[in-house]
């Protein structure tokens, strides 16, 4: 923050150039697009193109014929486009139908024959998993044709996703409410960051203002490869649910610490009626080792889809 405000006038100097001198030059990004960068992007492009169709000829055409390529998966060195020719030929050889996404973050002329590109590249391999990296390319310009030079990466570490495995619970994202003649239980779910939990906050409104109220973290798996739950009220209690899907239906095994102490266990089952409407019960309660009867089905409704947070931009 230093550099946007000292000296003490910096930051003012910006607003007033901007309001007061519109005829200054204008940074090289609001300019009109240079030439040379475009050609890289079309280069960039072709580039892409050459390595999802695993042609190595037409990829090596792309590197100068003195340049260096470091092969990101081996680490190894060659030097020349035959031998950058066979060394892509390898590659494709051992890691089968693999497939390249670029995104270009900048393009910058060093000078009017070398410029420098930096991005995020992504290498996608059969099976669906990804490997990220970040990168700087140098570009050389002979003649009129860009080539590459040399390219370095850095690999992206990503948190693991549970997405894939909770997804089928998405519809569950939303502000729900549960209404009675003694009360209102109102519910509101969304994802967590990099979404690897479903996190649902819950409230039992009464006349008489907030009886209970707690939160629920819904995840996968790994080890037990199985979703599972984890819940807390305000009361003190906590416990744990397994879940298994069987059709429109999701059979909840819970077991609780009562906050008194003593353990609860039941059975919920949660049945999906439409977009905004599922039912819930409750069986095969029991509390302290003696029998509860069970809870009578219920229709829970959506009253709003979104709930703030749970779009991948705010997370």
């Amino acid at each position: 923050m230093r550099s946007l405000i000292w000296p003490g006038r910096g930051m003012l100097a910006l607003l007033v150039a901007g309001v007061f001198a519109p005829t200054l030059a204008l940074p090289q990004e609001l300019a009109a697009p240079d030439p040379d960068v475009e050609a890289i992007r079309r280069r960039v492009e072709s580039y892409v193109a050459a390595f999802n169709a695993q042609d190595a000829q037409r990829l090596a055409e792309h590197w100068l014929p003195e340049a260096v390529y470091v092969n990101p998966v081996t680490g190894r060195q060659v030097r020349g486009r035959r031998a950058i020719v066979e060394e892509f030929r390898q590659m494709f050889a051992t890691l089968g139908k693999v497939k390249l996404v670029v995104e270009v973050e900048s393009i910058r002329l060093l000078s009017p024959h070398v410029a420098l590109e930096q991005g995020r590249a992504r290498v996608v391999y059969p099976e669906g998993n990804s490997d990220l990296s970040r990168y700087t390319a140098v570009h050389v310009k002979q003649g009129e044709q860009w080539f590459l030079d040399r390219v370095s990466e850095q690999e992206v570490y990503e948190p693991p996703s549970r997405y894939e495995k909770l997804k089928e619970l998405e519809w569950m994202v939303g502000t729900w409410i549960d209404e009675a003649e003694d009360g209102v239980v109102k519910t509101t779910c969304r994802w967590s960051r990099n979404r690897n939990f479903l996190i649902r906050f819950f409230d039992v409104l009464t006349p008489q203002g907030v009886e209970l109220a707690g939160m629920q973290l819904i995840t996968w798996d790994p080890n037990e490869k199985q979703i599972r739950s984890w819940v807390f009220d305000s009361d003190g209690g906590f416990g744990q649910g397994q879940w298994t899907r069987r059709g429109n239906r999701w059979i909840v095994t819970v077991t609780s610490t009562l906050p008194q102490g003593g353990k609860a266990a039941a059975v919920n089952i949660i049945t999906r009626v439409d977009e905004n409407r599922f039912r819930w019960k409750s069986i095969n309660r029991t509390a302290r080792g003696r029998p509860l009867p069970n809870l009578p089905e219920v229709t829970i409704v959506r009253i709003s889809p979104h709930v703030p947070g749970d779009s991948p931009e705010e997370q």
